[in-house]
């Protein structure tokens, strides 16, 4: 396409007809849905979703990239960085709920993930191809070793779903890692968290993964002046999402006066 992929975007553009078909079918797009595709490159994905919703937001920092995009009828174009983007902006222009999906940069894939969890309450469910390690950190379940920060921050907020493995040779340049399409659906129920005290909490969890929890996040209960009911005989691994959801609840109770932790 007369495009070079260049590194310092983590561009591999996605090639197999089969596996965009898949992809596709998995989101499931219709006319009238406000669609916003991350990352769309060349438009391998972007041609077969605006064919099916007939008019879509792309968001692209190449230059170049964009200024293809901007020839294609229905499409509008963002050309920026996806981590300053204003997605509930988006959403109140589209009048509805969006619809995120991308073959996302894997250089900064977890940064974008949680860049969008502000704005999951504007969002219907998102659909990413991610290098396969980071999926299954997204979809882990306690006491296995890819269970940690990135799987407690996002199944707060969303029902995580692997749906289809992609090998290298589906792109052009071939990755190195394999890859894997997921969904994410967010949680109507979520509980309604301080969601910057939930992440410095997590991250303070898991900031020494082979230490109990009274040597991390025992200092961090003692530092807000917090008597909590918390097993801190454990590790971060062990802990259930629930468990440090409960917990952040009754941190963020007990530092509002007149509010009893529960």
């Amino acid at each position: 396409m007369g495009h070079v992929a260049r590194k310092r975007f983590g561009q591999h553009f996605l090639a197999d007809s089969g596996v965009i078909d898949d992809i596709v079918r998995a989101i499931g797009p219709e006319p009238g849905q406000a669609l916003v595709e991350i990352g769309p490159g060349l438009g391998a994905l972007t041609a077969p979703l605006l064919q099916r919703c007939k008019a879509m937001t792309v968001v692209e920092l190449d230059r170049d990239l964009a200024a293809r995009l901007r020839k294609r009828d229905g499409l509008t174009v963002v050309q920026a960085d996806v981590l300053t983007v204003d997605f509930g902006g988006l959403a109140d222009a589209a009048g509805q709920a969006l619809r995120v999906v991308g073959n996302l940069p894997y250089n900064i894939s977890t940064p974008i993930l949680f860049a969008l969890l502000p704005w999951a309450h504007r969002i219907q469910d998102q659909h990413f191809m991610l290098q396969k390690e980071v999926v299954d950190r997204m979809a882990a379940r306690p006491q296995t070793g890819d269970y940690g920060r990135l799987s407690v921050m996002l199944q707060w907020r969303y029902e995580v779903e692997a749906l289809l493995d992609v090998p290298p040779e589906a792109f052009d340049p071939p990755p190195r890692v394999d890859s894997t399409v997921v969904r994410l659906l967010p949680r109507p129920d979520a509980a309604p968290v301080d969601p910057g005290l939930f992440e410095e909490m997590v991250q303070v969890a898991f900031s020494q993964r082979r230490k109990l929890l009274r040597h991390t996040l025992g200092r961090w209960i003692e530092a807000r002046g917090s008597d909590l009911p918390f097993d801190l005989q454990r590790r971060a691994e062990e802990v259930p999402v629930a468990e440090f959801v409960a917990l952040a609840l009754a941190a963020g109770a007990a530092a509002t006066p007149g509010v009893a932790p529960t």
